[in-house]
């Protein structure tokens, strides 16, 4: 009898333990609605301070206007402590309060370029024309944060 019993309750505490083999959207866990698109990059090494200071002339001018416009929440650009392992070893990370502020607006696009100069357009593309030389982009991924209740 005691058998029976210490049987009857493994079985019965296996199925509490097994019961939620899988979480339920909303009802486990929520989506947050910012979303962060990150670029992985593969730098060559030694060649690190050459490429940010390119990102400086292009991608960060960038990012700073569309922060200052309000397109995006932040950017970020972070680097491994370790530059030669891996298939990247820096990131650039750029923050959106939502999707939507992904979505294609001519109204955005238009007060961007006006702070977007010739000048920047032309340094722009002569500086990102050299990045191969100096780096390898990897991937490309769009983040949203999981929230587990």
């Amino acid at each position: 009898m005691k058998k029976l019993l210490i049987t009857l309750a493994c079985v019965v505490f296996s199925f509490a333990l097994f019961a939620k083999d899988r979480l339920e959207i909303y009802q486990d866990y929520d989506l947050g609605t910012e979303i962060m698109v990150m670029t992985t990059v593969k730098v060559d090494p030694n060649m690190a301070d050459i490429y940010l200071a390119g990102l400086s002339n292009s991608w960060v001018k960038a990012v700073k206007i569309e922060k200052e416009l309000g397109y995006i929440k932040d950017w970020k650009i972070y680097a491994s402590d370790l530059p030669v392992s891996g298939d990247f070893n820096m990131l650039l990370v750029v923050t959106m309060a939502n999707g939507a502020d992904m979505e294609p607006n001519k109204k955005k696009y238009e007060a961007f370029m006006k702070k977007w100069s010739e000048a920047d357009k032309k340094m722009s593309n002569e500086i990102s024309a050299k990045y191969p030389e100096v780096r390898t982009l990897t991937g490309e991924y769009r983040m949203r944060e999981i929230m587990i209740k």
